[in-house]
């Protein structure tokens, strides 16, 4: 048997791998030690025979709740991924492999590779409309990249995507991979009628160095991107300090931040209620935007979700908030989950790569329909 971590994204230490019946494994924390829950690694062994991993810190991982009825994901292609037996208890995560070829990839969700990445952003530029800006560098010396989609027509409104300032989220980069099927289709007719209102300025991965690393939720130096909008800086926050600047040039009409939440099965929307600028024009949009979501996607829903925060007590140190005060605009982070959608569950797959893409194209339409109110 053999364990290995050493690739792109990948966390986990092996503590004792001598009995196959009881393999001891721990999460590496991010850098900083604040957070962890990401894994992602590669087990070899003999066909045929069932592994029992035990990922010993479990009970101490940043969200002990998110380990409640979830399903580790697992692949023997890295194309296809599956949920495999999981169980917590007594702080101990326990997953069951019963082999089938000789090696296996295991994670906390599908990983989306910074090779991958790079993949997606070289596929876009070819689109006549897309151009990419170098933002910057991160902390590590890699690209901060910005896509943008449209003519740069001033009349038309401003549209911001970001996705995976918390590294381990990897739905959201997924959900953006959908997003850009859509947008970019010459046959889809709603993806014309929205770039004739509106340029699009989409950040695929927010935090390309937690990515790389194996991070859960942070950068190279343990910093929490989305708690960093309202005071950036080179040293800390480059990734935002760079995107915050371009928005102030460009202007913003509406904000997606995409996430994934580690306990809630549900997807979900968290508004900007509790800004001090938010107002009836505001709420209506909100409104709107809701009523669309969930009308051309039904893996979403509105009853369950975050606390609404109280008027005027919002914290601006976080993305969706900053974004909606400094630019009076629709302005929303959108989750999803982890384990399965409690709403439209599938046992085989739980929520998946293929839903997260789905996701990003309804977003698309959710958009077309508010983007005429915007300004």
């Amino acid at each position: 048997m053999r364990i290995s971590a050493n690739f792109d994204g990948g966390n986990i230490e092996v503590i004792n791998q001598d009995n196959i019946k009881d393999v001891q494994l721990a999460i590496r924390p991010d850098v900083g030690d604040e957070f962890y829950q990401w894994f992602n690694f590669r087990l070899e062994g003999e066909v045929g025979s069932q592994y029992l991993l035990n990922i010993m810190n479990a009970g101490s991982a940043s969200y002990p709740k998110g380990w409640e009825n979830y399903q580790a994901v697992a692949t023997y292609d890295r194309q296809q991924w599956f949920r495999l037996p999981t169980e917590y208890k007594d702080g101990k995560l326990t997953i069951q492999v019963d082999l089938d070829c000789d090696s296996i990839q295991i994670a906390y969700f599908a990983p989306y590779s910074y090779e991958r990445h790079q993949d997606l952003l070289a596929s876009v530029q070819v689109h006549p409309l897309v151009s990419l800006e170098h933002l910057g560098l991160t902390l590590d010396g890699r690209d901060m990249t910005l896509v943008k989609v449209g003519d740069g027509d001033e009349s038309k409104a401003n549209i911001w995507i970001t996705a995976r300032q918390h590294p381990g989220e990897t739905m959201a980069e997924w959900l953006v991979e959908g997003f850009f099927n859509s947008l970019l289709d010459s046959d889809n007719v709603n993806a014309q009628a929205l770039l004739d209102k509106a340029n699009f300025y989409i950040v695929p991965n927010m935090n390309p160095d937690g990515s790389a690393r194996g991070h859960l939720r942070t950068n190279a130096l343990g910093v929490n991107l989305n708690r960093e909008w309202q005071t950036p800086s080179l040293e800390k926050s480059p990734e935002v300090y760079y995107v915050t600047n371009k928005m102030k040039e460009t202007g913003v009409d509406l904000f997606y931040d995409v996430h994934g939440d580690e306990g809630l099965p549900y997807v979900f929307l968290a508004g900007c209620e509790g800004v001090p600028s938010y107002d009836e024009r505001m709420a209506k949009l909100q409104q709107d935007f809701v009523d669309a979501l969930t009308l051309v996607s039904a893996d979403f829903q509105s009853e369950f979700g975050y606390d609404k925060d109280e008027p005027g007590k919002a914290n601006l140190t976080v993305a969706s908030n900053w974004v909606a005060e400094t630019f009076t605009c629709l302005s929303n982070t959108l989750e999803m989950p982890f384990k399965d959608n409690d709403n439209m569950p599938d046992p085989m797959s739980g929520w998946s790569p293929e839903r997260s893409i789905y996701l990003g194209e309804a977003s698309l339409i959710a958009m077309l329909a508010v983007v005429n109110n915007l300004r």
